[in-house]
C-alpha cells in the first residue's frame, strides 16, 4: 500500500510539471474593453486599451516590454484637436498606479475624503477626471507594474540601458514614437506629466522628444517633482528650502506660536517663504562663521515658523534634517511622528526618542488601499490577467544619476518650441520633495525672465498625492484641464 502511494505521488508531481508553464508576459499584446462614465456631468464613452509594447535594440530585436493602459473617448469627434497626455509616475522604480487610480484617470479608489483606506478595497467612478478634454495614456516603465526585461538564452539584458536618468528619457523616448505611430497620434497636441521623479524624467523627455523622435509638445505637468540639483545642493540651499514646509506641516498639527496658527496656511506662507529665501539662506551660508548674536536670532525665528523647539535647531547647527523634523514635531505633545510623503498622516514609534521616525506612515496606509486596487481593476474591468507580479516599486537600483542636465533641457525645449508650457502642481504638507522646492525650480529653470509667462504653479493643502484628499483631486485636475484647454487652441502660430 506504502509503494502504491508513493507511485500516485509522483505521478501527481510528474503530471503538474507536465501541465505548468513558465510564468511569462506576452511582449506585444492588446485587450480592449468598453467603458462609460460622467465627467463634470456629461457622460463620456472610452475604450480602455491595456497592452504590452516593446523595446527593441538597435538590431530590432525586444530587450523589455512595457506595459501601458490607454483611454480614448469614443463619443467624441475624432479629429486631430484631441489633446493626448502621457502619464509617469516616479521612483524611479515606481509603476503608474499612483495616479492611474487616483488622479487623472476614470476611476479612483475607495479612500475617505481626506485619502485614508476604505474597505472593501476597489475602485469608482472619477468625476472629475480630464478624460473629457484629452485621452490618456498611463505607462509603466521597465520592471514596475507588470514591465520587464527579456531576458536572452537566460540572461539578463544590460542594465544599464534602463536604469538611469538618461537612460530611463532615451528608450522611454524612443518607446513613445511606436506609440504615438500605432495609435495614429501624430497630429495630436501632446502632454507629459509626471509625478516625484516622474518630473526629473518628463524634464528631460521635452528635449529628447523634440531632438531625437522629432516630437513636439504643447506642455509639461510636473507634479510633486524631484529636482535633484537642489537635493544635492549645500545646505544653504537644499535646507533653507525646507522651512516653508516646516510652517506648513507645523500649522496643520496646531504647532505654531498664536499669531501664526490664528492665521490662515496661505497667509502665513509668504512669510516663512521671505524669512527662508531672505534671512535663512544667507546665515546657512556663512556655515561655522556666523557670529553667535545671528545664530541666536535665526534659531528663534526659525523656531516660530516650525513649530520645534529653538534649542533642537541650534543643536542641528540651524540645517534641520526633514527626518529629524518628522521625528521632533509632536515629540513632546503626543508622541507621534509625522509622514515623509504627507505630513497629515500620524505614526507610532517603538521609542519617543531618536532622530527620525521607524516607517513612513502615509505610504503604508497608501499601499492599503492601491495594491489591492490596482490588481482587483487590472483583472476584473480591464481584462488583463496574468500570474506576474504587479510591482508597485520594482527592484531598478543601482540607478545611475550622472549628468543630470534635466532642468536646463527643460529650459532648450521650451526656447526651441514656443507651444511649450509647464505647469507645477504640489501640495503644501509633502516633506519629500516640498512645493518650495518646486517653486525654486521653477524660478531657475529660465534664468532669463523670458519665458515666464510660459511657467505656472498651482498648491495644494494636502501631501505628495495632493489628489488623494477629495477638495484637491478636483481642484487639481481643473487646473489640469484649464492648462490642457489654454494650450492646445489651434491657429496660433510658434513663433516669437
Amino acid at each position: 500500500m506504502k509503494k502504491l502511494t508513493t507511485i500516485l505521488v509522483l505521478l501527481l508531481v510528474f503530471g503538474t510539471s507536465l501541465r505548468a508553464q513558465n510564468r511569462k508576459i506576452p511582449v506585444d499584446t492588446t485587450i480592449v474593453t468598453t467603458h462609460s462614465t460622467t465627467i463634470n456631468g456629461t457622460k463620456i464613452n472610452y475604450n480602455a486599451t491595456a497592452g504590452m509594447q516593446p523595446v527593441w535594440d538597435k538590431m530590432g530585436k525586444p530587450i523589455a516590454t512595457l506595459q501601458y493602459t490607454y483611454y480614448k473617448r469614443t463619443n467624441t469627434a475624432t479629429d486631430a484637436n484631441r489633446p493626448l497626455l502621457i502619464s509617469f509616475n516616479g521612483g524611479p522604480g515606481s509603476a503608474s498606479v499612483w495616479m492611474h487610480v487616483a488622479y487623472t484617470g476614470p476611476k479612483v479608489l475607495n479612500i475617505d475624503d481626506e485619502g485614508y483606506p476604505v474597505q472593501p478595497y476597489g475602485v469608482s467612478e472619477n468625476p472629475y477626471s480630464v478624460l473629457d478634454v484629452a485621452d490618456i495614456v498611463f505607462i509603466n516603465p521597465v520592471n514596475t507594474g507588470y514591465s520587464r526585461t527579456i531576458p536572452e538564452n537566460g540572461k539578463e539584458v544590460d542594465r544599464d540601458q534602463f536604469f538611469g536618468i538618461n537612460a530611463d528619457i532615451k528608450y522611454l523616448a524612443e518607446w513613445l514614437n511606436t506609440f504615438v505611430s500605432r495609435n495614429n497620434r501624430w497630429r495630436s497636441p501632446k502632454y507629459i506629466i509626471g509625478e516625484s521623479y516622474g518630473g526629473t524624467r518628463v524634464a528631460g523627455l521635452a528635449l529628447e522628444l523634440q531632438e531625437s523622435q522629432w516630437m513636439y509638445l504643447n506642455g509639461v505637468i510636473m507634479v510633486s517633482p524631484a529636482d535633484y540639483l537642489v537635493f544635492n545642493s549645500d545646505a544653504a540651499i537644499s535646507s533653507a528650502l525646507n522651512l516653508p514646509y516646516f510652517t506648513a506641516a507645523a500649522w496643520h498639527h496646531k504647532m505654531l506660536p498664536s499669531a501664526l496658527q490664528q492665521k490662515d496656511l496661505l497667509e502665513i506662507l509668504p512669510e516663512a517663504e521671505d524669512f527662508a529665501i531672505n534671512e535663512l539662506m544667507p546665515a546657512l551660508a556663512k556655515g561655522g562663521f556666523i557670529s553667535d548674536a545671528d545664530r541666536k536670532k535665526i534659531a528663534s525665528k526659525m523656531s516660530y515658523y516650525s513649530g520645534i523647539s529653538e534649542e533642537s535647531i541650534m543643536q542641528n547647527n540651524l540645517d534641520v534634517p526633514t527626518r529629524f523634523f518628522w521625528k521632533e514635531l509632536l515629540r513632546d505633545r503626543s508622541g507621534h511622528t509625522i509622514g515623509r510623503l504627507d505630513s497629515r498622516y500620524l505614526g507610532l514609534d517603538k521609542r519617543e526618542a531618536g532622530v527620525g521616525p521607524d516607517y513612513s506612515a502615509e505610504l503604508t496606509s497608501w499601499l492599503h488601499s492601491f495594491t489591492p486596487a490596482i490588481n482587483f481593476y487590472m483583472r476584473d474591468h480591464l481584462n488583463f490577467k496574468t500570474d506576474i507580479k504587479y510591482n508597485m516599486f520594482g527592484s531598478v537600483r543601482p540607478w545611475n544619476n550622472e549628468n543630470n542636465n534635466v532642468r536646463d533641457n527643460l529650459r532648450k525645449a521650451m526656447a526651441e518650441n514656443p507651444y511649450l508650457n509647464v505647469l507645477f502642481q504640489s501640495g503644501y504638507y509633502d516633506g519629500a520633495t516640498t512645493y518650495f522646492n518646486a517653486k525654486y525650480t521653477m524660478w531657475q529653470l529660465d534664468p532669463s525672465g523670458k519665458m515666464k509667462d510660459r511657467l505656472s504653479f498651482q498648491g495644494y493643502r494636502s501631501g505628495h498625492m495632493m489628489y488623494l484628499r477629495r477638495e484637491d483631486l478636483k481642484a487639481a485636475n481643473d487646473h489640469l484641464r484649464a492648462f490642457i484647454q489654454n494650450t492646445s487652441s489651434t491657429g496660433k502660430s510658434a513663433k516669437y
